[in-house]
């Protein structure tokens, strides 16, 4: 038996998952600590609590421990984009500024000036958005930068914590939107354009790569097995996509949860004038693949809903009450700026449809299936972008992460793309955390191997399309909105 730990953490709450390996590598999953994740706003910026967050990653490893395990490896992964700025000795200059802070509002129209945005793309090959660390960086404090000495990834900055040791894995790294798209190093140029020199970051590393052996005092402080870090695939989706069960040579995906990564695996870029125009990305994946995605918004507005009614409703209950409802009655694109972080999500929606003569839905049923509905419409519209950027036919659609776990969602999806919808594993990312994991220790000989496992070790729910008539809303929703 062989232990190993996953450390996942979203943009709302985090997970200490420990995986149990027996000979017959049959994989028992257990959730030892769960813990919320949420912005504060700290100092004029919606910030993370870093230290909270490490404080929680000890505290999963006290319960693992608790557990029995006195041996075991450790990767962790979570959402990207934002960074930790670290002085000569190694410490926090203040806690990160979260990607949903309005201090990236305008940005880009900015940079742009100095550096055309065709360039960027033809440089990185990465998706447009205002988050992105390039942008953050350029709008960042020049008197904190003045006193930064390294500038780590949030997965990095937690792994550092523990190791001692500072690194920035690949996946993660191409999101920042200054990882060369054909090479695993950092664009200077860009740096430049931001004003932060190369060695301000610590170098790239590949996804299976050991970082180091959990650092002595904290294992005597707190008690805590022994225990070497890993990098595993730190972005989030990028673990997710590890974690996608198909051996076929190019799957396509829906990485889903408060976002929806909906993409293709390649070998690789595809960093065309076309791509650049539908603001696709190529995000680096786990063992040299590349992940041709779009980032689009998922769960987030039912979120929001939820929260705005004092979560009165289960998300299983908010789908409940949806399904007594007619879908596509409004179309609305979800994906607009305006649902990035409005103050009231279910007023916002409200709004939309006045603004288009639309039927204004109002009941928690008709918010919850026109949000539902609107998400497979987008869905469908980026998956018939997708394939005329790939020249690739889609087969089927694999969704995995949070998401997958809500079959209206997936019933709709599969009948707007008429095409089947493979639903699961609902861990995905902490399962493709583990994955790489399992494979830096040998278990596994690659990616494929430990897919074809992978396929073995759960059941997948399969979705076909039913309403044919649902696809003629494609062409409406297209016109009206996107």
């Amino acid at each position: 038996m062989t232990y190993h730990v996953a450390v996942d953490i979203g943009a709302s709450s985090g997970r200490v998952i420990l995986a149990r390996l027996d000979d017959a590598k049959k994989l028992d999953l257990q959730e030892v600590h769960r813990f919320k994740n949420e912005m504060t706003f700290v100092d004029g910026h919606y910030r993370w609590d870093i230290d909270y967050l490490f404080e929680e990653i000890l505290l999963g490893l006290v319960k693992v421990k608790a557990a029995g395990v006195d041996n075991c490896t450790l990767g962790i992964d979570t959402w990207a984009v934002d960074y930790c700025l670290l002085d000569k000795s190694g410490n926090l200059l203040a806690q990160p500024v979260a990607y949903r802070d309005a201090r990236t509002d305008g940005v880009m129209e900015e940079f742009f000036e100095a550096v055309p945005a065709e360039t960027v793309y033809a440089k990185t090959g990465i998706q447009f958005l205002k988050f992105n660390t390039l942008y953050q960086l350029f709008r960042e404090n020049r008197e904190l930068l003045e006193r930064t000495d390294q500038i780590l990834m949030v997965p990095d900055y937690l792994a550092y914590r523990l190791t001692g040791v500072k690194t920035l894995e690949v996946t993660n790294a191409s999101t920042t939107q200054f990882l060369e798209v054909n090479s695993a190093d950092l664009d200077e140029d860009l740096l430049a354009a931001i004003g932060i020199s190369r060695e301000k970051f610590p170098a790239v590393i590949q996804a299976g790569q050991v970082i180091g052996d959990l650092l002595d005092e904290l294992q005597t402080s707190y008690d805590l097995p022994e225990c070497q870090v890993i990098a595993v695939a730190t972005h989030d989706t990028a673990s997710a996509v590890v974690g996608v069960p198909s051996t076929a040579e190019q799957p396509a995906y829906i990485s889903s949860g408060t976002w929806s990564l909906i993409g293709v695996e390649n070998r690789l870029p595809i960093a065309t004038s076309s791509a650049f125009e539908e603001n696709y990305t190529n995000e680096r994946g786990a063992y040299g693949t590349y992940r041709f995605l779009k980032n689009i918004t998922g769960m987030w507005a039912v979120q929001e809903i939820a929260r705005m009614l004092d979560y009165k409703y289960s998300y299983a209950e908010m789908a409940q009450e949806a399904y007594k409802v007619e879908p596509y009655l409004q179309y609305v694109n979800l994906n607009d700026d305006r649902f990035t972080k409005p103050d009231d999500m279910i007023a916002e929606i409200q709004s939309v449809c006045r603004e288009m003569g639309q039927i204004v839905p109002k009941t928690v049923g008709e918010l919850t299936m026109c949000v539902y509905s609107n998400l497979a419409l987008l869905y469908a519209h980026e998956c018939k972008v997708m394939q005329e950027l790939t020249g690739k036919t889609l087969e089927a659609l694999h969704i995995v992460g949070g998401g997958s776990n809500v079959k209206l969602l997936n019933q709709l999806t599969a009948d707007v793309i008429g095409k089947p919808v493979i639903a699961g594993p609902g861990e995905a990312t902490a399962i493709g955390n583990l994955m790489v994991q399992l494979i830096a220790k040998g278990v596994f000989e690659d990616l494929k191997a430990a897919r074809a496992w992978l396929q073995k070790q759960f059941d997948y729910d399969r979705y076909e399309p039913q309403d044919i008539a649902a696809r003629e809303h494609l062409a409406a929703f297209q016109e009206k909105t996107v």
